[in-house]
């Protein structure tokens, strides 16, 4: 039932963003743009383990991605100027994992623990 529960709320705010979203652009945005995702995380991870140090772990892992993640977001309005939205979807999901990689092989080379 408890994961139930996860499922149902985390799919909730979705929903609510992609609604707020047809209806404002920049609400959605700003909706998407905070941390739901990685807040809800963080707290079932607490309250599956009530591990502080678990936790901390995972913002220190989030923040790593920031940065290649954020590719994502200049791939995709790109791509589809020039193509349909799932192949620049697609393209885009492509471009930021290997942006993932990149960006993680460089931090270890710099002697970084990602």
């Amino acid at each position: 039932m408890y994961w139930v529960l996860k499922a149902l709320l985390s799919g909730a705010i979705v929903a609510v963003a992609s609604e707020l979203a047809r209806r404002s652009s920049l609400l959605g945005a700003i909706l998407i743009s905070l941390p739901l995702t990685s807040i809800l995380a963080m707290i079932w991870l607490y309250r599956d383990t009530g591990d502080g140090d678990e936790v901390a772990a995972l913002s220190w892992s989030i923040l790593w991605v920031v940065v290649p993640s954020l590719v994502f977001f200049v791939v995709l309005p790109l791509a589809l100027r020039n193509t349909s939205f799932w192949v620049a979807l697609l393209l885009a999901c492509a471009v930021t994992a290997v942006s993932y990689g990149a960006w993680i092989w460089s931090a270890r080379r710099l002697g970084f623990d990602p």
